[in-house]
């Protein structure tokens, strides 16, 4: 009893803010509730909005440019985060402070960070044309203006901020490996890259599939980024899935259709993890 006195606590608290808000979202997908027109009422529409979603061509964008972010960023954050791991785990004078220093930006509120990459891409006073161009004002670019290296900005800002966090997970994997395995490598004649590719790299998969779980998830949820950025633009050409819910519920009013888009990045990312888990324990990644 005493045990189940400590738990339902947290049962509780997960029920009101997790599994609440998430059944509640699923019901207002079903009606059609707009907040302009409340002399609609709140109709039953049942699949509709998904049906509507499938055929929304802004949605269909939104939805390529969620999973484009995705798997670039978390290929790339995967590769830093390695890279990272490995520095971080040798040994050498003054760890501890680079390992601060590494983790400062994962630290950063992502809104904070978000407005730093939208002032450095800035086309009048930002660093990057500063450092592309100098002085010469008249070659400099508006990067976030442009489609293509607007979502590239977005994907940057990302990949800077959260490579520190990927580096975290794949150096704890790396700190489970014991030292006297890399020794009897080197013993044998094993060169840095054989014992990396033969010792290090087959031993830190469950590391490295934890970190491309995490980080899968958390990129399909991405939003400030682009809320601070660029809005979505330009010309939506960097609508995400989550931002184009919100400009859906919160700018249009469509509370029902902007809750339809908010439940199918939900399931998304549902269906994801339960694939990555599986794969977990199936061994496949030992």
């Amino acid at each position: 009893m005493f045990a189940v006195s400590l738990l339902v606590p947290c049962f509780v608290f997960i029920i009101v803010f997790a599994f609440y808000p998430i059944l509640y979202s699923v019901y207002l997908s079903l009606h059609k509730i707009i907040l302009s027109l409340p002399h609609l009422g709140q109709p039953f529409v049942g699949l509709d909005n998904y049906r509507e979603l499938f055929n929304d061509k802004i949605a269909l964008h939104s939805f390529i440019n969620t999973f484009i972010f995705v798997i670039v960023s978390t290929v790339l954050e995967l590769c830093f985060g390695l890279v990272i791991a490995l520095v971080m785990n040798k040994h050498f004078m003054g760890r501890g402070l680079v390992r601060a220093a590494i983790l400062v930006p994962w630290a950063i509120p992502t809104v904070v960070s978000s407005q730093m990459w939208r002032f450095i891409f800035n086309d009048n006073y930002g660093l990057f044309n500063f450092a592309l161009f100098r002085s010469d004002t008249s070659a400099y670019m508006a990067w976030l203006a442009d489609p293509f290296y607007a979502f590239s900005a977005i994907i940057i800002a990302d990949v800077w901020k959260t490579s520190s966090f990927a580096g975290l997970l794949i150096l704890a994997g790396l700190q489970l490996i014991p030292d006297e395995i890399y020794e009897a490598a080197r013993i044998d004649g094993a060169s840095p890259w054989q014992q990396f590719r033969k010792i290090t790299l087959p031993l830190i998969k469950p590391a490295l599939l934890i970190a491309l779980l995490f980080r899968t998830m958390d990129a399909f949820r991405v939003f400030d980024l682009v809320f601070v950025m660029t809005q979505g633009g330009p010309a939506d050409s960097t609508n995400v899935l989550q931002f184009y819910g919100y400009k859906k519920m919160f700018t249009e009013g469509m509370m029902g259709y902007g809750s339809t888009i908010s439940v199918s990045v939900f399931v998304i990312t549902l269906i994801i993890s339960a694939i990555y888990i599986k794969v977990m324990r199936t061994g496949l990644f030992k």
